[in-house]
């Protein structure tokens, strides 16, 4: 097994050897690329997330193996799949016997640091500084656990402060002799979307367009849309999400259906200090008060207009204090000439539905929540104002960021380097499509268990356990999934091609059906099958 020890390799020579780039990591958390002004700008202009773009590539294919936040950080860490790692969802942990590429960065003389939501584990393998949120993090006043400091409390917006700390490790804890490592990771846009004091009125008063699907009704697809327990109106929590005020609710009769809802709301805006608190009523009580007024004259669909407005004054909101602080630190860099040999990475853990399909949340390999945006920049090397379409993937930061610093892959990581696509070498690129998993269900959301295999012009999807059902979708014909060709015979030597595609990925990747089934029954035998609200009958995990 590499170890941190025995990871060093003979033939780099000195670790402080000229040339190997910083390496910055800004991660947020449910970042949909539909949210950035770079892919598209009618929500919102994040000009200085742009800024990365403009200065290097972006990616319009990019997307995720498992959309689901720690399982989504353990790829990313590993290289390796879902299924390899260990973290196949957010119940079972991390396999902490596997190596990650910060430990062969740290290891052939890396300094790194990590700030921000890890999301999983205490004590975040090979780096010298960390401060990470426990958990999912809270937006006011967060607690941090701390490398040298122990748990600690901090007053402030969580965004702001995650910044703080990371602008003051490259002012005073940085080694100028040391190439580093950084990962900057924001629990923004997480639910529940508080945004920072100084953005409450702005949002708060904006309207957004609405997307074409916002009342789909699924007829174009099978059960698994249907099923899933992600829509606006009728699963989105009233008090944590919308921001009633739970007295709001008991005053109009809205009953707490999640059991969670008042609690996630009283835990949130619970942790503001007295005068945040104010503010936060100044805004937010008119908003209640209107809303009393309105609510019984109000039919289903201005319901959901509502709720689709809320939603994305609040989730936006929590992006524009995102925006603001990465500018902050992109203007240390460029103030500290540390521009010129630093690789520069944005993404998210993965997408977001931003009310398409009537949903929040993500969980589906559909595009926008398989999706996710990234934009790298390294100056001098990548291009600027460059774009890929490659099929693009989180499996292959770890291999990047290794050649990257001239470091040798471990031969079980399953990625592939990018730095061919970044460097104008895209000829070397010979990847064709993708391979997604995703294993949380019976669960929160009560999206199917699913496999997929993805290229640039298909989506072949295989829902099983309690269905048997396969879904085929042309994505240069149908970009917004609308309807299921799967059994339409004008798709039918398509449909075989991608059948032996997804059976070849499958082994490659090392993904069975067996493998599947022991997952589920361990899964159903942990955590049960009564999560949701559906109780399943236990059943077979079908074949390829």
């Amino acid at each position: 097994m590499v170890t941190e020890t025995t990871a060093k390799m003979d033939s780099l020579g000195s670790n402080q050897e000229k040339g190997r780039p910083n390496i910055i990591f800004i991660m947020s958390d449910d970042h949909a690329y539909q949210a950035i002004s770079a892919y598209d700008d009618r929500l919102i202009q994040t000009p200085n997330i742009d800024r990365i773009a403009n200065n290097g590539m972006l990616f319009s294919n990019a997307c995720v193996t498992n959309s689901i936040c720690a399982p989504s950080r353990a790829t990313i860490l590993t290289g390796k799949h879902s299924h390899l790692n260990g973290k196949t969802d957010n119940h079972f942990p991390f396999d902490t016997t596997m190596v990650t590429f910060p430990q062969l960065l740290k290891a052939n003389g890396y300094q790194t640091a990590m700030f921000g939501k890890l999301h999983f584990g205490n004590n975040p393998k090979g780096f010298d500084q960390f401060k990470i949120l426990p958990g999912q993090g809270a937006y006011y006043n967060p607690t941090f656990i701390t490398k040298n400091e122990g748990t600690i409390e901090v007053e402030g917006y969580v965004t702001d402060l995650i910044t703080d700390f990371t602008l003051d490790w490259l002012e005073n804890e940085r080694k100028e002799e040391e190439p580093f490592f950084l990962m900057y990771l924001h629990k923004a846009p997480h639910r529940e979307w508080l945004p920072a004091e100084r953005h409450l009125e702005e949002f708060s008063k904006k309207t957004f367009p609405e997307p074409a699907t916002l009342f789909d009704d699924y007829s174009g697809r099978g059960s698994a849309a249907k099923e899933a327990e992600m829509n606006l109106l009728t699963h989105m929590n009233w008090s944590g999400d919308s921001k009633l005020y739970p007295e709001v609710m008991d005053q109009l009769g809205i009953p707490d259906a999640s059991g969670w809802d008042k609690g996630a709301f009283q835990r949130e805006v619970g942790r503001m200090s007295p005068a945040q608190r104010a503010n936060w009523d100044k805004v937010y009580g008119p908003m209640n008060d209107s809303f009393v007024k309105s609510y019984h004259s109000m039919n289903e669909v201005d319901k959901m207009k509502w709720r689709y407005q809320r939603y994305m004054q609040d989730y936006l909101g929590t992006i524009a204090a995102v925006d603001e602080n990465v500018g902050r630190v992109l203007d240390y860099l460029e103030e500290n000439g540390l521009m010129e040999n630093t690789i520069i990475v944005y993404t998210s853990d993965q997408g977001f539905y931003l009310g398409e399909h009537g949903w929040f949340d993500k969980r589906f390999v559909y595009d926008e929540s398989f999706k996710t945006p990234l934009m790298i920049s390294w100056q001098g090397k990548i291009k600027p104002a460059s774009k890929s379409d490659e099929m693009v993937q989180n499996l292959d930061f770890a291999q990047t960021f290794l050649e990257a610093a001239n470091i040798e892959a471990p031969s079980d990581m399953q990625g592939e380097s990018l730095m061919p696509l970044l460097t104008g070498q895209s000829d070397k690129w010979d990847r064709d499509a993708v391979y997604y998993h995703y294993y949380e269900y019976p669960s929160i959301h009560m999206v199917k268990r699913h496999y997929a295999i993805v290229t640039k012009e298909y989506k072949l999807i295989h829902f099983y356990y309690d269905v048997d059902e396969w879904e085929l979708y042309d994505r240069k014909n149908d970009p917004k999934e609308m309807k299921n060709v799967y059994e339409d015979p004008a798709y039918a030597s398509i449909k075989k091609t991608l059948h032996g595609q997804l059976k070849a990925l499958r082994i490659k990747y090392g993904d069975s059906s067996q493998i599947s089934q022991e997952l589920l029954e361990r899964y159903l035998k942990e955590v049960g099958n009564t999560q949701g609200s559906f109780v399943r009958s236990f059943k077979k995990v079908g074949n390829e």
